[in-house]
């Protein structure tokens, strides 16, 4: 654990920061990345299901999708003074929002899975489908 010598290295970084070009980000990458204490990311992770870490040897594997849902919360959270129920409701608005316009936008084909991250992508994908039908069934009414 770091006493703090590094302290300009693990403030919080602006919702605009560059998140490194790598598959995958350790704990300890995301919190420095995003601001936010390696406690609150798992807290989070149980209160929030879009974040999903993969796991291997017990250690999480956190994708680039997961920062930039992390750093949506953490901006909602911090910046916006929602609560946490607050925040997931307004993240399920957002989710409502038609984001994708072609099935090439989908972020997990399912040739680029990975075993363990298979069955959350899937659920993932099935969900943005849903949002997508719910969207034309409102065009639709």
């Amino acid at each position: 654990m770091n006493s703090g010598s590094n302290a300009p290295s693990s403030r919080p970084e602006s919702p605009g920061t560059r998140i490194p070009d790598k598959l995958y980000f350790k704990i300890g990458e995301v919190s420095r990345i995003t601001g936010v204490e390696p406690y609150v990311l798992r807290y989070w992770e149980s209160e929030f299901e879009s974040i999903q870490p993969s796991k291997l040897r017990n250690q999480r594997r956190y994708r680039r999708k997961d920062i930039e849902r992390i750093l949506e919360i953490r901006h909602l959270l911090y910046d916006q003074r929602f609560t946490i129920a607050g925040a997931k409701k307004r993240l399920r608005e957002m989710n409502r929002e038609p984001r994708l316009q072609s099935p090439a936008g989908l972020e997990h084909p399912a040739g680029q899975l990975e075993s363990d991250g298979r069955e959350t992508a899937v659920r993932r994908s099935l969900l943005e489908i849903r949002v997508g039908l719910e969207s034309i069934r409102k065009m639709l009414e």
